[in-house]
């Protein structure tokens, strides 16, 4: 994902009969703050309308042609009423300006000291009456954690930050390229999905025959350049110890061969054939190669899981920290809120306490340890976590997915691959709705607090039906 810096147009709403100066000084300590923020602005100046705000049919014809003109660099909208504002300038503008981006409603609160008619802003009142129009004009909006909020506060500012997180995930899976290379193993219903739900979110998915991809390898040469640096790059990205030589350069190409393909498609994430073909034919698991891809934020999926990738997306659009894909695979003895989370690995390394390249114990077991080298294997480390997972309901046809936090432990614990103690609140009934709803047994993952974002994003603008587990 190419670091861009978030930009929001600004609705500065105004009521004239409440007082003007309370509009001028909101539009100049908001556009202050997310200057300070390092977040881009689109606004009205005050040349354009009385203090450069929003309040009647022709400034919202204003402001509307100001964020048509600028639809392209806008991720989102915040609308302030630092007093009452007109609701109709502020739907008004909205609905002309089509940006079908994200919209944030945000009110100034009064001081019980400054009640008269000179000071009163009554943005408590008037933020139910824009939030009315809004929903009248279908047009979808996000409200803060308070009903009004003083922007100057820590606080605050948590919240536009929260936002901005709302609007990478929303305008990153609208455009979302998701490559899936290979099939999904034949074992694997569970990984079933479908491309038309996701086409109707702007989800495209880009696929590869594995046999084109592992052709294309090898045919390239061990001492190409490209290759060359590959494995450099791998030796340097983890500790390779024994591995063999042969299976680096098989990694090297792979990964050469992966980088050109998304390239070429512009694909931002990829969903990847992990077993068993690939070690028959080609002599390596593509673990290393996929660990590296999420490690820059470039989410990699195992055993073709589209929509575990997707899932693992939204919380690195959202936490701009890797994201990981694990089963919920264990018990952890008798605690009922306890799990042991793994996977065999593709894991980033930089959510690992330590790690190292090794081979695939479970798939060694059929295809032999020599051909199965390039795992990624270590312990997560003990932080907060927020897991999520999206699947299409393919008969019903709508997206469902949850969402959820809870964190990782030092509880002891010794096994093999990628793996981590979990702690979810009230896993058991968390549990429960996984297994009646029929989501799979992968659940994405990310090293951060994100679940109120990747929330907001998915269920209110996406229009997927999302549970969120609050514990």
């Amino acid at each position: 994902m190419a670091a861009k810096k978030t930009c929001f147009g600004l609705i500065v709403g105004n009521r004239g009969f409440f007082p003007d100066e309370l509009a001028r000084d909101g539009r100049t300590a908001m556009l202050g703050l997310l200057k300070k923020l390092g977040y881009a602005t689109v606004a009205l100046t005050t040349r354009d309308t009385k203090f450069g705000s929003v309040e009647t049919w022709e400034d919202a014809k204003k402001c509307a042609a100001l964020f048509k003109a600028k639809r392209e660099q806008i991720d989102g909208v915040i609308v302030t009423l630092p007093n009452f504002g007109d609701e109709r300038g502020v739907a008004d503008t909205l609905k002309m300006a089509g940006l079908d981006v994200p919209v944030l409603v945000h009110a100034w609160g009064d001081d019980p000291k400054k009640m008269s008619i000179k000071h009163r802003r009554d943005s408590f009142c008037g933020k139910i009456s824009v939030c009315s129009n809004l929903l009248q004009y279908d047009i979808p909006f996000s409200l803060t954690s308070a009903h009004t909020m003083d922007p100057s506060t820590k606080a605050f500012e948590k919240e536009v930050d929260w936002f901005a997180a709302v609007c990478r995930v929303v305008n990153g899976l609208r455009r979302c390229r998701v490559g899936a290379l290979g099939a999904r193993p034949g074992a694997f219903n569970t990984v079933r999905f479908s491309e038309k739900l996701l086409e109707e979110s702007g989800i495209t998915v880009d696929t590869l025959d594995l046999s084109e991809a592992l052709g294309r390898a090898e045919r390239l040469g061990d001492t190409d350049g490209k290759v060359k640096r590959r494995v450099t790059a791998i030796q340097d990205y983890v500790p390779t110890g024994k591995v063999p030589e042969r299976s680096l350069l098989n990694m090297a190409k792979l990964a050469t061969v992966v980088d050109q393909w998304m390239a070429e498609a512009e694909l931002d994430i990829t969903a990847v054939q992990c077993w068993t073909a690939i070690e028959e034919y080609f002599g390596v698991v593509p673990c290393t190669v996929m660990s590296m891809m999420s490690d820059k934020l470039r989410s990699s999926a195992c055993e073709v899981d589209v929509c575990g990738a997707v899932s693992m997306h939204a919380m690195a659009l959202a936490a701009q920290t890797p994201s990981f894909l694990l089963d919920w695979n264990n018990n952890y003895g008798n605690d009922p809120n306890q799990c042991v989370a793994f996977h065999c690995s593709n894991l980033p390394k930089s959510c690992f306490e330590s790690c190292k390249m090794d081979y695939q114990a479970i798939i060694a077991g059929s295809v032999g340890k020599e051909r199965t080298f390039g795992t990624v294997v270590g312990r997560i480390k003990a932080k907060p976590t927020t897991y999520a997972r999206i699947t299409t309901l393919d008969t019903q046809a709508r997206i469902a997915g949850y969402v959820g936090e809870g964190k990782f432990t030092a509880d002891k614990l010794e096994t093999f691959g990628g793996y981590g103690v979990a702690t979810i609140p009230n896993l058991q009934d968390l549990l429960k709705y996984v297994c009646t709803n029929g989501f799979e047994h992968h659940v994405a993952m990310n090293l951060s607090r994100c679940a109120r974002a990747v929330y907001e994003a998915l269920d209110t603008y996406l229009g997927w039906d999302v549970y969120w587990h609050q514990g």
